[in-house]
């Protein structure tokens, strides 16, 4: 039946994990997903998707340089304007939502500052994934190479899903394009455009009991025959 398709289900239970096992992920593995991903569509098939895949060594030091910047209080400065400069409905209340679900998990309450700044802390250690990814694209491509990769994007974490892993795609691990740029040595002509943490998913972390909801469909989309 249509309905049971895999490919739905991978769809259906990709979600943002923000606690992950230890447990290393096969170097193979990580190749398959990303070599899936590669099919993802692109104007012209320019392909315009570059990605750093950051493991072990690597890893570590990279997120003991993101932790000491985001502790040491400095300016997060992604290369480019992710959210809107202005929030308005019906797109801040479903921020709202999403942000106070998950402090509710945790025991965040409003006011706690403290507890606020330990959980974002945590991006910054990748939430516990043995695998990072740094996504960026050319400087001089247009927005639809920016779509190109979007879809790409949704793609790796889609096949991550269907060999049993889950992601967590984060703006936040761009917002120190200096650090990220030096230690992996990432060409500055080209800008990052998200951070993914990849692994395992620890089903005991409160964090992932997060649902987050969905507009209906007759919400937006419109029909016409």
């Amino acid at each position: 039946m249509f309905h049971e398709s895999p490919i739905l289900a991978d769809l259906a239970t990709r979600r943002s994990v923000r606690a992950f096992l230890p447990d290393p992920v096969d170097a193979g593995l990580i190749r398959t997903i990303l070599e899936a991903a590669a099919r993802s569509p692109s104007g012209n098939n320019i392909q315009p998707w570059r990605v750093h895949v950051v493991t072990g060594q690597a890893r570590d030091r990279l997120s003991a340089r993101l932790l000491e910047a985001f502790h040491a209080d400095m300016p997060w400065q992604p290369e480019y304007q992710y959210y809107p400069p202005v929030w308005r409905e019906p797109y801040l209340g479903r921020r709202r939502e999403n942000g106070w679900s998950l402090y509710r998990l945790l025991g965040i309450e409003k006011g706690d500052k403290a507890g606020a700044k330990r959980q974002h802390a945590r991006n910054f250690a990748f939430f516990g994934a043995p695998v990072a990814m740094f996504v960026s694209v050319d400087r001089d491509m247009g927005q639809g190479a920016w779509l190109d990769t979007g879809m790409f994007v949704q793609a790796l974490m889609i096949a991550a899903r269907a060999v049993g892993l889950h992601s967590c795609p984060q703006v936040a691990l761009v917002g120190y394009p200096d650090i990220v740029r030096d230690a992996l040595s990432i060409d500055p002509d080209t800008i990052l455009i998200c951070g993914i943490s990849l692994g395992y998913e620890d089903t005991s972390h409160p964090a992932n009991q997060l649902r987050t909801s969905r507009v209906a469909v007759d919400e937006f989309a419109q029909f016409h025959a």
